[in-house]
Parts: C-alpha cells; sequence; structure tokens
C-alpha cells in the first residue's frame, strides 16, 4: 500500500525547490524578480536561505507566507530518491518541471483530506475516493508527473469540495452570505457575522476583518494578504490554510482553527 505524502513542510529535506524552480516578480512581496529555474540568490549551498531571519525587513515577505504543504520534501525525497539538482545538475529540468505540479497536487490533496475527515457520512465514501486518487497522484515518477493536467484534476476534485462546504455550512448557524469571487479589497468588515459564508476565491487583500466571526466559513482559495484578522474567530473555518493566516495580520486573540492548525504569526 502506498503511504501518503507528509503536507507538513520539512525545508531540511528538499533541496530549496521554492528558491530555484519558482520565478518571482518584483513587488511588494519580492524584493526582485527571478525566473523560473534561476537559484535565488539568498540559497546557500546547503540549500538554506541565507536571510531567513529578516526576510520580511528585507522585503521578502512573501517568501514567509509560502507553503509547499510538503511537495518540496517529497519530491527531492521520494520522487528523485534523495538526489538534488546541484550534485547532479542533469536533474535540473526534471525537477523544476515537477515541482510546480506537485505543489499544485499536495494543497489539492492538504483540502481534500481536510474534506474526508469533515464531510458528513454520505458524503464520505465519495470524498475519500477523491482524496484517494490525488495521493496516488503523488507518487507518480517525474515523467508521468510532468504531463498531469493538475488543472483537470481540480476541477475533478471541485464539486467534491464543494458538497462537503455546502453540506457543513447548511448544518450551521448563522447568516451564510455568499461572497464567492467577491472583491471585498479593504472592505470594511469589522466585526461583521460570517459565519458560514461562501467566500471561495474571495478578494479581502487589506479587508479589516477585526473581530470578525468566520466560524464555519469556507475561505478555499481567499486571498488575505494584509487582512486584519486581530480578534476574528476562526474556529471552524473551512479550509483555511496556514499560509492564508501568515498572510495577514493576526495576534494572540485571534481563535484558531482546527484546519489551519492555528493561527500564523503576524503579517505587521
Amino acid at each position: 500500500m502506498p503511504v501518503d505524502p507528509p503536507l507538513i513542510p520539512d525545508c531540511g529535506s528538499c533541496a530549496g525547490l521554492c528558491c530555484v524552480a519558482l520565478p518571482f516578480a518584483k513587488s511588494a512581496d519580492f524584493a526582485a524578480s527571478k525566473p523560473a529555474g534561476t537559484p535565488c540568490t539568498h540559497l546557500a549551498p546547503d540549500f538554506r536561505c541565507e536571510i531567513h531571519d529578516r526576510l520580511r525587513p528585507s522585503g521578502w515577505s512573501g517568501c514567509t507566507v509560502f507553503d509547499c504543504h510538503g511537495a518540496g520534501q517529497h519530491l527531492t525525497q521520494h520522487t528523485f530518491g534523495g538526489r538534488d539538482w546541484r550534485s547532479e545538475p542533469a536533474l535540473r529540468a526534471p525537477m523544476f518541471r515537477a515541482f510546480p505540479v506537485l505543489l499544485h497536487l499536495h494543497e489539492l490533496l492538504r483540502h481534500l483530506t481536510e474534506a474526508a475527515e469533515r464531510a458528513p457520512e454520505r458524503l464520505y465514501e465519495e470524498t475519500e475516493a477523491a482524496r484517494a486518487r490525488v495521493a496516488a497522484l503523488t507518487a507518480y515518477a517525474p515523467d508521468a508527473l510532468t504531463a498531469l493536467d493538475v488543472g483537470a484534476e481540480r476541477a475533478r476534485a471541485n464539486p467534491v469540495l464543494t458538497r462537503v462546504s455546502e453540506a457543513i455550512r447548511a448544518t450551521l448557524p448563522g447568516p451564510r452570505p455568499d461572497h464567492r469571487g467577491a472583491d471585498l479589497l479593504g472592505a470594511r468588515l469589522h466585526g461583521a457575522d460570517l459565519r458560514a459564508a461562501n467566500l471561495r476565491g474571495a478578494l479581502l487583500i487589506g479587508a479589516d476583518l477585526r473581530s470578525a466571526d468566520l466560524r464555519g466559513a469556507d475561505v478555499t482559495g481567499a486571498d488575505f494578504r494584509g487582512a486584519d484578522l486581530r480578534g476574528a474567530d476562526v474556529r471552524g473555518t473551512l479550509f483555511l490554510l496556514e499560509s492564508q493566516l501568515r498572510a495577514a495580520r493576526t495576534d494572540a486573540s485571534t481563535k484558531p482553527s482546527s484546519g489551519a492548525g492555528g493561527p500564523g504569526p503576524s503579517g505587521n
């Protein structure tokens, strides 16, 4: 039986793939631009970040909120058997092509794993089948991974995630507002009752969500960069990733989410 891949990053077991395979565009999140396949200038020979302890003041806040969901070490240790692109330059192209694919699969698996854990009994079988399918895809060889249509896999899993979300939220108290894909940039939502809301894909950049009630809300793909979540209640929030919390401003009063494993560092 194949073992499910880890969904928590272990940078010490990775060959610095997020610092090489992915492109950066100079912006408020990244101090400089970098094309895909080119190592970041701050990547040390041992694959560690030379400015890890000062990323934010150095202009690299985008790195502090990135989460590969375990894809980096899985690709390095499992897919390529512990080999790396520096020791074997011939591996550069195949590793760098496969990493973005595995990255998307791991994020999808992270959501499906939560869905399987929280799905009502009538939806458990199809949810677990969807989770097992994506878990199996993560075990593919490099060429097979690169050939996968990630968009098609997301489209296949999304109806399952949506059904689980709707079933859970239908049983919860609250107004259940529908803000799916809404443009809520800078919105004033201080103390808002967003219990069981649909916030899938919502743009909440810079939104004031202080003391907002987000219990049971579906925040799949919601953009919380710079949002103020101090004092917000995110207990039981659906599909909330730790990276989303790290992108926001939080404090000790931001109540933890069982799905995200608790609030991340403040985005100050």
